[in-house]
């Protein structure tokens, strides 16, 4: 059976775009592939996939016989009442975290969430702060500068105008990354001006609530005139926690790093309610952002948040 290895471009509706050494290639998912225990999404955004000539034409000419060991993914806790995971997209070098400066406003607690997962599946996290015309970049840098203190590079862009584009530009260019953030905050229109040609769907923010609606609907794995890739992924309304294990939340703030194991009860504190805790001594002497550390707390106790 002639067989080819690919990676996966965009999946929609059990039919899988996938590039390969000889251009790229529609395919469907064998059999046996639907029915293999897998976490998360059988075939995602980014997978290798190696394929096998099918009988018919179309997605039907070639099938997804396996796929390969994922070296990392950007995954959620999916909608519902019953837990299971959302991959996003797999295998990339960072995640590019775009937020709006405004229109709609940053919930930044649902950006520490995004930094948790970035930080617990060992990819680069990179924030982004589109939109900076509406208010001006100076209140944008004031409200992003708690990450800037935590250690988190942060580029300031308004896509519209071109600035910060090409920033943003150079920090993809030869990287698999993806992008990903709430909706209405203008993934699709960075990515359209950061190369230009691709024409990617964009739409303007509900005014009456102040909420960005879907214009990406399934993620998609581009490829870049400059090298590399960038996932652009759908908008999110909530972003829950899947597999954080909780003994490790305070290694994915790394603004707590230095001062973790100086607590009194070092080996067991959770940075709760222990007396002679650092990190909570450091809150409230201000060296850590009290913002920052009442999302730890949140995410801690379990507490859902609403955006």
């Amino acid at each position: 059976m002639a067989t080819l290895t690919g990676t996966v471009l965009r999946a929609q509706g059990g039919v899988y775009e996938i590039e390969t050494a000889e251009g790229i290639v529609e395919a469907s998912l064998r059999g046996r592939v639907k029915r293999e225990e897998r976490a998360g999404d059988k075939v995602v955004v980014g997978d290798v996939v190696e394929l096998g000539r099918g009988s018919g034409s179309g997605a039907e000419a070639w099938t997804i016989e396996s796929v390969h060991d994922r070296r990392n993914v950007l995954a959620r806790r999916a909608p519902g009442k019953a837990p299971r995971p959302k991959v996003i997209v797999a295998n990339v070098d960072q995640v590019l975290i775009v937020f709006a400066a405004a229109r709609p406003a940053p919930h930044l607690r649902m950006l520490d969430r995004f930094l948790v997962i970035a930080e617990a599946a060992e990819l680069r996290p990179l924030i982004v702060v589109n939109k900076t015309d509406l208010e001006g970049e100076e209140a944008a840098r004031a409200l992003f500068t708690p990450y800037e203190r935590a250690g988190y590079r942060i580029i300031f862009t308004a896509a519209k105008q071109g600035v910060g584009v090409e920033a943003v530009r150079e920090a993809i260019c030869g990287q698999v990354s993806a992008l990903a953030g709430p909706s209405g905050v203008g993934k699709s229109s960075l990515l359209n001006v950061v190369q230009p040609g691709l024409g990617l769907r964009v739409a303007a923010v509900s005014e009456a609530v102040n909420k960005g609606r879907h214009t990406t609907v399934t993620a998609q794995l581009i490829p870049l005139e400059c090298g590399g890739y960038v996932a652009d992924t759908p908008g999110l309304r909530e972003v829950g926690l899947w597999e954080i294990d909780t003994d490790q939340l305070h290694f994915y703030f790394p603004e707590f790093a230095p001062l973790i194991g100086e607590c009194r009860y070092s080996s067991s504190c959770t940075h709760i309610h222990e007396p002679g805790c650092a990190i909570r001594t450091a809150v409230d002497a201000g060296g850590i952002h009290f913002g920052r550390y009442d999302s730890y707390r949140r995410m801690m106790l379990g507490e859902d948040d609403e955006y």
